[in-house]
């Protein structure tokens, strides 16, 4: 009778070495790779703490750092594979998870609101006032409105409606910040297809907060000459005179450069925005978009530098939102059109 085969030992699971980031790298290192310092990556990692603790304790477990490290970088640099490759550990199927994970818990709600929030109170909005009249004089003014093309892969569904008019596939992004390069309202949910115009006038701005007189009077809003001109939303004229027309645009165009140098820095801190998001479905792209939008107001509230190595030259922004197609004068609100006038004429006659 032959005899039993020796059973066969299982080989112990070989994990590899992780770095400890926290503390083998300084402050101006960590912010190089993942656009926080330490403070700060503690800071957000306390945020969702609970929702990150792994509960089962089992080998090699991820702490909530970890996680939030390994988004950051993704955020960052816009390159999963970077993740698994800087001697962070994980594996590039855990890098996906732990993103999708960290993710889920930062986009909630409760979260974004506490960072990114419009002015509607007579203090909060006055002091949004001084700072923007001290740009270029331009008075009234509590935020710089545009939108923003992020690319993204092909989506499995409705494919078409994600084609921008520069022929790729996009989120088109609405987009508030005030003089401080903070952004104060963000809307990442449409289709490239839809044009700017549509997005503000379904957004909770138009319906709500200026729709049911929510904010002082005379707050406005600045935007370029694709939106529709309002009581709270002043836009260029096409075609200006001479005199409190074109000292108007001239201050317009000024005061309302904010919105365009905000998103450039916006996308030059997370690099993720830069190319193409290669994540499906496009309802995690803007997940992505707006965790980076909570994180760049984090990083304003704790002076947080761009990086020098991303910050040589200053972003412009999409030309599909710097050139806007130009409607017809007679299609435009004649009465945001009176508004403009009188606006005009009160502040700008005697401007030089």
């Amino acid at each position: 009778m032959a005899a039993p085969a020796p059973l066969r030992q299982r080989r112990p699971r070989r994990f590899r070495e992780r770095k400890d980031v926290l503390h083998d790298l300084d402050d101006g290192e960590l912010i190089k790779r993942y656009r926080l310092d330490r403070a700060g990556i503690i800071f957000v990692t306390d945020l969702v703490r609970g929702p990150l603790t792994n509960p089962t304790g089992r080998n090699q477990a991820l702490t909530p750092e970890m996680k939030i490290i390994v988004l950051l970088r993704y955020l960052a640099t816009g390159k999963m594979q970077l993740c698994s490759m800087d001697d962070l550990g994980p594996s590039q199927q855990t890098v996906s998870r732990v993103i999708t994970e960290t993710l889920m818990a930062l986009s909630s709600n409760a979260i974004l609101t506490q960072f990114i929030t419009f002015p509607i109170t007579p203090h909060e909005t006055q002091r949004k006032i001084v700072d923007f009249q001290q740009i270029a004089g331009f008075p009234g003014v509590i935020g710089a409105i545009d939108g923003t093309h992020v690319r993204i892969s092909a989506p499995s569904e409705f494919e078409g409606e994600y084609v921008n008019r520069k022929g790729y596939h996009s989120i088109n992004v609405q987009v508030i910040f005030d003089a401080k390069y903070k952004i104060t309202d963000i809307v990442a949910k449409w289709p490239g297809s839809v044009h700017d115009a549509r997005i503000l006038n379904e957004s909770s701005l138009n319906r709500v907060v200026f729709g049911r007189g929510m904010v002082p009077d005379g707050c406005h809003l600045l935007g370029d000459s694709g939106y529709p001109s309002k009581k709270w939303l002043l836009t260029p004229y096409l075609r200006p005179q001479p005199g409190p027309q074109s000292n108007y645009n001239r201050a317009h165009k000024i005061t309302r450069s904010v919105v365009e140098r905000g998103i450039g820095q916006l996308k030059r801190r997370f690099h993720v925005l830069h190319g193409e998001i290669r994540v499906q479905p496009p309802s995690k792209v803007c997940q992505i978009i707006k965790v980076c939008a909570m994180l760049h107001n984090i990083c304003k509230d704790r002076n947080i530098y761009i990086p020098a190595a991303e910050d040589d030259e200053e972003e412009v922004d999409d030309p599909l939102h710097l050139q806007p197609p130009q409607p017809p004068a007679a299609q435009r609100p004649r009465e945001g059109l009176l508004y403009m006038d009188e606006f005009a004429d009160l502040h700008f006659r005697n401007d030089n």
